[in-house]
């Protein structure tokens, strides 16, 4: 499952910009929600479940009632929802994650938020895709959930992309495995509304090029193909992507094939953007997330410049 265990080298803020800080807290917990919140925490006994994990990462102090107010099958084992969250105190960075509070499941999910800020301040809605798992929270919300079922969330996580106008510009190199991709796709849309406001506006943060690696087993479990495929289009100078396939069986289509490579990401690929302008932000099974970090370590990457989060 995509979990928000977060494994974070290089937390900093300066003229890179506010990339990979701590959260700040905001607000008082309702006391329902605050009692839905212990309740879980108390009830959940599993080992190493989202709150073990991630029990020293800073959350906001809010816990939102949500309700779901949309819901898709992204791929054959991937769901994704939509919550309406009409509290003006929600707010969260791109990349960071929910704890997911289900009533009557005593243990809380922890799901990455793949939609952009943008979305919650225009509509109050958030997005998550969330894989199969035999795990309470991704059972409930897969064989359960339906249209205005109602739930709490809080946001975490030190994982994130929120430069603000007078940092330096920065290009971004996004490492995606599986539904790692979920808060680099965040990243990626925020990027675009950077780039939108600029355009738009002559004003705001001037963010520089953007590059998505992403890897999965085959074309049907690529999430967000349309949603990528489509900003690269709008942005062909800004932003980029390169798909990876390590188990594909079918033919892939011909609007994917230029974007497509079987097999792995690569370490080359990843140095050919090596710069002291570019930062890494890593998502994806562990190993994969070691390996490129690794990688980037020994090719004189400042750790300051590479962000990652590990999913389980």
């Amino acid at each position: 499952m995509a979990c928000a265990a977060i494994l974070t080298p290089g937390l900093f803020r300066g003229s890179a910009g506010a990339i990979c800080t701590r959260a700040a807290a905001s607000k008082l917990v309702p006391t329902a929600l605050r009692h839905l919140a212990l309740s879980s925490i108390m009830k959940s006994k599993r080992k190493a479940d989202h709150l073990e994990r991630t029990s020293s990462v800073i959350r906001q102090e809010v816990v939102a009632a949500a309700k779901v107010c949309g819901a898709t099958s992204e791929s054959p084992s991937v769901k994704s929802l939509r919550l309406l969250i009409t509290d003006k105190d929600f707010s969260f960075k791109a990349g960071q994650w929910i704890d997911f509070f289900i009533p009557g499941v005593s243990v809380v999910g922890g799901f990455s938020i793949c939609s952009s800020p943008r979305l919650l301040e225009q509509e109050r809605v958030i997005e998550l895709a969330v894989k199969y798992a035999n795990h309470p929270p991704a059972l409930w919300i897969h064989n359960k959930c339906t249209l205005d079922s109602e739930v709490a969330v809080r946001v975490g996580g030190e994982f994130f992309f929120d430069p603000q106008p007078a940092d330096a510009p920065r290009n971004l190199v996004l490492i995606a495995g599986g539904v790692g991709i979920n808060p680099l796709l965040s990243i990626l849309r925020h990027s675009a509304d950077l780039h939108r406001d600029l355009a738009n506006k002559g004003s705001g943060y001037e963010i520089g090029t953007v590059k998505l690696f992403y890897s999965a087993k085959n074309t049907s479990e690529l999430l967000f193909k349309k949603n990528i495929l489509d900003l690269v289009n709008e942005f062909p100078e800004k932003i980029a992507c390169s798909l990876h396939v390590t188990k594909q069986t079918t033919q892939i289509s011909a609007e994917l094939k230029p974007y497509i490579t079987e097999g792995r990401i690569t370490e080359k690929e990843i140095k050919d953007h090596i710069s002291k302008e570019t930062l890494f932000y890593i998502c994806g099974p562990p190993p994969m997330t070691d390996f490129f970090s690794e990688q980037l370590e020994n090719n004189h990457v400042p750790k300051e410049h590479i962000c990652f989060e590990k999913w389980w």
